[in-house]
């Protein structure tokens, strides 16, 4: 895809934060905008990279605003960022998602038996690089999870940026076992336990908790690309109110003119200084769950 920029509006770390996505032509989705694949016929990904690793707020793409900007997710009227579960630190991947995917919460997952999330699909981006937040990096997949949160389907896709240095060792679920041992023990303990300190159960996974291979991996992602699909092209219904507004797309009932997206971007706040932060947010929570998860 052409170049992509972003354009901040309001403030991090206060309600009005947004990043807002441009190709040289205007604003652009990056839900929507921005192809699943770097190039057609390929297994290299576009990610948006929603939060940088070992950080703490919790940054999503906005599915149900216009032109789907990243903002700071909110719980009861305040802004949410994860709470550190020892010896965790903020996130401990440069986490985002896949472009052009939907989790479908009418499709129950054969393999899980859960409804989806109606999110883009997640990933963990687990090369050596903490990327800025907005970034879209080019990743290879590896492999996946698939977390139970709170009922729903959540997939949670393993890759690695193909400019790390590692890329080339990286290829499937195993390898990050040899090259990196404890980190997808780790990557199930803190799914597992992130929500506790929140007062909410620990989640769960199926399969055991154990990971699936970057073959069962891709069949996820072909999979939520084809229900992205058929939201897009209205034959499933939006029940989820997803945003559907893009500008790249002129056969799409969902196209917008470049105006009109301007305005959208310009309706939000200048970008302005950073909010100060409750140094609580780097406490540490001490929890204790059984390591098996039952």
């Amino acid at each position: 895809m052409t170049s992509i920029t972003t354009v901040q509006r309001g403030s991090l770390n206060k309600l009005d934060y947004r990043i807002y996505y441009r190709n040289e032509n205007g604003p652009i989705s990056p839900f929507h905008d921005i192809p699943l694949r770097v190039a057609a016929g390929t297994n290299i990904f576009n990610m948006v990279v929603e939060v940088p690793r070992w950080t703490n707020a919790k940054m999503e793409i906005a599915t149900k605003e216009p032109l789907n900007p990243i903002k700071q997710d909110i719980k009861k009227g305040q802004l949410r960022y994860v709470a550190n579960c020892f010896p965790h630190h903020g996130y401990i991947w440069n986490y985002g998602a896949l472009p052009q995917t939907w989790e479908n919460p009418n499709n129950v997952d054969e393999s899980t038996n859960c409804k989806g999330d109606n999110d883009p699909v997640d990933v963990c981006e687990i090369g050596g690089r903490i990327q800025p937040r907005g970034a879209v990096v080019q990743v290879k997949i590896l492999g996946c999870f698939a977390l139970i949160d709170e009922g729903e389907t959540d997939w949670k896709l393993l890759a690695v940026d193909v400019n790390d240095p590692m890329a080339d060792k990286l290829n499937d679920i195993n390898d990050i076992e040899k090259l990196m041992p404890g980190y997808l023990r780790a990557t199930v303990e803190w799914f597992r336990i992130y929500k506790i300190p929140d007062g909410k159960p620990e989640n769960q996974f199926a399969f055991n908790g154990e990971p699936k291979n970057a073959a069962f991996a891709l069949n996820v992602i072909e999979e939520t690309h084809k229900f992205w699909q058929e939201l897009s092209d209205k034959r499933v219904n939006n029940d989820g109110e997803i945003a559907l507004e893009r500008t790249t797309d002129s056969n799409s009932p969902f196209n917008m003119n470049a105006t009109d997206a301007e305005a959208i971007v310009n309706g939000n706040p200048e970008a302005g200084p950073a909010g100060p932060v409750d140094p609580f947010v780097d406490k540490w929570h001490y929890i204790t769950v059984n390591p098996n998860g039952s």
